[in-house]
């Protein structure tokens, strides 16, 4: 899970159509990279011990799960091209159903984006243990590690987005690293004993797919950044959605081999308490040396992790206090241009995340499955009505729009919109009654900030 778009201002404000004057240079392999460079991150670097309860069967899962990534990719590829707009999800459905829509699209993914921090820092302290064995996790240092990365990253963010990039550029260098040198070199050295019972859950293939799946989707949010700018891609009508199917054809390659190299060199009981699997993996494999490897990169890749995506986390709810939607001190900048309020309170809640749930008796694998279930339901709700905003924006613009309209069709993506839609769904129930519980509660909680700034704005009154 890396840095699904980017937001370069209010959804819905008035650009400058740099696209139609800048050369189309982005061809089919620059398109794949981009894909695959934003989808692989930190989101999985716990995946193989979280899923290790379901032995080797949890690669059913990681299919499933790459089939219904890239039916969502082809939706947003489609819909890049009827209606390009700023603010990706959260344009795309409060144009075709509204500003409540947009509103509930724009509060859940930010309820996503915050709620995954602590899932990212978790991993960043797992693999920084590595180094420094007192940080177990479980402990409070390891805890204090993971609060400490989050606000450092918060703080770079604080003094701006050009500050933000840079840092950006400096810690995403080496996240491809231990991905594709354990997932491929590897299989030389997995076990076939360390890969059975191949389903010690015993469960149905349905509910295996199920119980994976928040787990699995996990990783590979963030798909939407293959809807590139038209107007710099060559031939995008081709080249956007074939990217799409080959970068999420080599995100789950990666996927894969990786969770099944991990789980073929690790022990299934170690596996299930380790806090750096592939750490883990590559010490058994090569040595010492390569774990520290591994895990450095690890740590490098999750700063990035954290970076970006409290980068996006802040720009969602400035894009949407623009339109009036959320409440006005999302949108205040401060002296460096960064929407400060939004991160503040945006990492105050994701911090209480972490420490809620470090303060109890559970695992690090129990709280880390609950960070990923709650984030990806809350994905899930913008993914859902993003399947269904093709048909929306059909029937408004036929009857609305002008006769340059007039060959307007549906197809071909129809059947994948209608697959995204049943896999969001389906993974929202198995994200589980827990999580599901809480991502409607957070939804809840918004309305009445809807109702506050909508009613302000057409009393005429300023909220």
């Amino acid at each position: 899970m890396n840095l699904p778009f980017k937001v370069d201002g209010a959804a819905g404000a008035s650009e400058p159509d740099t696209g139609a004057m800048a050369p189309a240079t982005l061809g089919l392999w620059a398109c794949t990279a981009l894909v695959v460079g934003n989808v692989i991150g930190s989101g999985f670097y716990l995946s193989p011990a979280a899923l290790a309860p379901y032995g080797a069967a949890a690669l059913v899962g990681w299919l499933a799960m790459a089939a219904a990534a890239m039916c969502l990719g082809l939706v947003f590829a489609r819909l890049s091209r009827i209606a390009p707009a700023s603010g990706g999800p959260y344009a795309f459905s409060r144009m075709a159903f509204g500003p409540f829509a947009g509103f509930l699209v724009a509060w859940a993914y930010w309820i996503s984006i915050w709620a995954s921090l602590p899932a990212i820092a978790m991993a960043f302290s797992g693999y920084l243990a590595v180094f420094f064995p007192a940080l177990k996790s479980g402990s409070a240092g390891f805890t204090a590690t993971a609060l400490a990365a989050m606000w450092l990253v918060a703080v770079v963010n604080l003094r701006g987005v050009k500050d933000a990039g840079r840092f950006q550029i400096v810690t995403v260098t080496l996240k491809l690293v231990p991905f594709i040198a354990i997932a491929l070199v590897g299989l030389l050295w997995v076990e076939p004993v360390n890969l059975t019972p191949a389903n010690p859950s015993e469960l149905s293939v349905l509910g295996l797919v199920s119980a994976t799946a928040p787990l699995t989707m996990f990783a590979f949010l963030g798909i939407e950044s293959a809807t590139v700018p038209a107007g710099h891609v060559v031939n995008p009508r081709r080249t956007i959605p074939l990217a799409t199917v080959l970068g999420t054809i080599l995100c789950a390659a990666v996927f894969i081999l990786g969770t099944l190299v991990v789980m073929g060199t690790v022990p299934r009981a170690a596996l299930a308490a380790s806090a750096a699997p592939f750490s883990d993996a590559a010490t058994a494999m090569w040595g010492p040396w390569a774990g520290k490897v591994v895990a450095g990169a690890v740590v490098l890749s999750s700063l990035g992790a954290l970076n970006g995506w409290t980068l996006l986390m802040s720009q969602v709810p400035l894009a949407a206090a623009s339109d009036g939607l959320f409440p006005r001190l999302f949108g205040r900048l401060n002296a460096k241009d960064a929407p400060q309020n939004a991160i503040l309170i945006s990492m105050v809640l994701a911090s209480a995340l972490l420490v809620l749930q470090t303060s109890g008796v559970s695992g690090l694998m129990t709280i880390y499955k609950f960070a990923v279930d709650l984030s990806t339901s809350a994905a899930m709700v913008p993914y859902v009505f993003c399947s269904l905003v093709e048909g929306a924006l059909f029937v408004s613009l036929a009857r609305t729009a002008g006769p340059e309209w007039a060959g307007l069709r549906l197809g071909p993506y129809r059947p994948a919109a209608v697959i995204a839609f049943c896999f969001s769904m389906w993974t929202i129930y198995g994200g589980g009654p827990r999580a599901g519980l809480w991502c409607l509660l957070l939804l809840l909680f918004g309305l009445p900030f809807y109702l506050a700034q909508r009613g302000g704005r057409e009393t005429g009154m300023r909220a």
